[in-house]
């Protein structure tokens, strides 16, 4: 394709007189100033589009790097999210089984019993003794179901939030960096909030039913309210979780020398700091919204949760699980984070190697021209 642009000229030339006697449209215009003695004329010059540029088949050989420029980025990004969340989930399962049976223990065994609390080694015990070694994946496929949207849709939404968050002079501020991860977490947490739930009750309940058992006697047992519950403190707890995750992984990775910004090593030490941070904060929080998901559960607010698991379990029972939680939520939040960043480099880097590719064939055929 090729855009061409008419573009007219005006020369005076001594001597040189035109009489025009049958006027054509657009001459007439001109009649005025060409009697004092000149010549004009309209002359089309061809802008060449990028795509008369492009690679050949040979360069993108030599530089396939250049072949990423032309996925669209949003795609680009919304799928390295999806990727980096289904792989990170599945392989911290295990951890995430045996943390939601500590998190509950208490509130499933009910009041009659002494033993309110499950430590970690006998959460995994349990686990491989009355289920086998499956028993550690339980639950595990509703919660890659829901990663996938999830992460996506959060790493998506929290470069969309950070565009539509920067100033006037392009900076984005602490406060805007806080804001768009606690909008990311939400609106992720929405989207995906009804799996979550389902998740939670493969993982806990006794027996083997399937995801769709779970749900339809969800449906006829507790109404589709069922699949919400807890959602206040899920939105409240995953706000500044998100929030302080994010800000802080992109706050140090800015404050870095610009050499050490890109290396993978740097990407995933910072996402370790930045997730421990965030998970200290934010953790009770947690605990509460799975409390409030469970059937039967006796607590219907936030402001019921918190002195009920107090008075039952002490302070420690807003924290309970905690180690299995960190063990699963550092990796995973790093390598979410580490797999994403790098994306958003490679796509950086496709677009220029594809600009410099299309410069040299520009400057080539330009050459060629005056050659000839």
């Amino acid at each position: 394709m090729r855009e061409e642009k008419g573009l007219l000229v005006w020369r005076r030339i001594p001597g040189l007189e035109r009489d025009f006697s049958e006027a054509t449209i657009g001459e007439e215009q001109w009649r005025g100033k060409c009697r004092g003695g000149g010549f004009a004329c309209v002359s089309m010059v061809e802008k060449r589009e990028k795509r008369d540029f492009l690679p050949s088949t040979d360069q993108f050989l030599k530089h396939p790097l250049a072949l990423l420029a032309f996925v669209p980025k949003d795609a680009a990004l919304f799928a390295a999210g999806a990727i980096a969340g289904a792989a990170a989930k599945s392989v911290t399962a295990p951890l995430d089984r045996i943390k939601l049976l500590m998190q509950t223990h208490g509130l499933r065994v009910g009041e009659g019993s002494a033993k309110k609390a499950i430590g970690f080694i006998e959460a995994i015990s349990l686990i491989g003794k009355e289920e086998g070694l499956k028993g550690y994946w339980k639950g595990n496929l509703p919660q890659v179901i829901r990663i996938i949207p999830y992460s996506a849709v959060q790493l998506f939404a929290y470069e969309a939030y950070k565009k539509l968050l920067r100033g006037d002079d392009g900076e984005l501020s602490v406060i805007g960096r806080l804001a768009a991860g606690a909008c990311a977490g939400m609106t992720s947490t929405l989207v995906t909030y009804p799996l979550d739930v389902l998740r939670l009750r493969l993982a806990v309940e006794p027996g083997c039913r399937t995801m769709s058992q779970v749900a339809l006697s969800m449906l006829r047992d507790e109404g589709i309210a069922s699949f919400y519950k807890g959602l206040g403190p899920s939105l409240i707890g995953i706000a500044p979780y998100i929030a302080v995750n994010f800000c802080i992984f992109d706050l140090v990775k800015k404050a870095l020398p610009e050499k050490y910004q890109r290396r993978t090593e740097t990407s995933l030490a910072t996402a370790l700091m930045s997730a421990t941070l965030a998970t200290l904060m934010c953790y009770p929080l947690d605990t509460v919204r799975r409390q409030m998901q469970m059937r039967g559960s006796p607590y219907k607010t936030v402001l019921d949760a918190f002195p009920g698991i107090v008075a039952r379990d002490g302070v420690i029972g807003l924290y309970r699980g905690f180690l299995p939680n960190a063990l699963k939520n550092l990796p995973n939040s790093s390598i979410r984070l580490t797999t994403f960043d790098t994306v958003k480099g490679l796509i950086a880097a496709s677009q220029k190697e594809l600009e410099r590719i299309v410069d040299e064939n520009r400057e080539k055929q330009s050459q060629d021209i005056h050659r000839s």
